[in-house]
């Protein structure tokens, strides 16, 4: 099984939240860094076992409250639509 860490620990604004994303996914350039595009890319990422561990989730400034909602709602999206991919928040 695949594992890839998302690592949000310094993240203060929502570019870097997409950076992050982008780069230990490998997203393509034209990645669009928003939540359609996060969805879009993810929807259509794999087709072998991956776990993704999100790490300093909790950190990120209230203020993105929503937008992490946002975020883990496209993950059990994906974990729905793709059962061999699986997130979990491990701090």
């Amino acid at each position: 099984m695949e594992k890839i860490v998302l690592d949000f620990s310094n993240c203060k604004y929502a570019s870097e939240i997409h950076k992050v994303i982008k780069e230990a996914f490998s997203f393509p350039d034209y990645y669009g860094a928003n939540l359609s595009a996060l969805w879009d890319c993810l929807d259509c990422y794999c087709d072998y076992d991956l776990i993704v561990y999100i790490r300093g989730f909790e950190l990120l400034p209230d203020e993105f409250n929503d937008y992490k909602i946002k975020i883990l709602e496209i993950f059990a999206r994906v974990s729905e639509k793709s059962p061999n991919i699986f997130f979990k928040i491990i701090s």
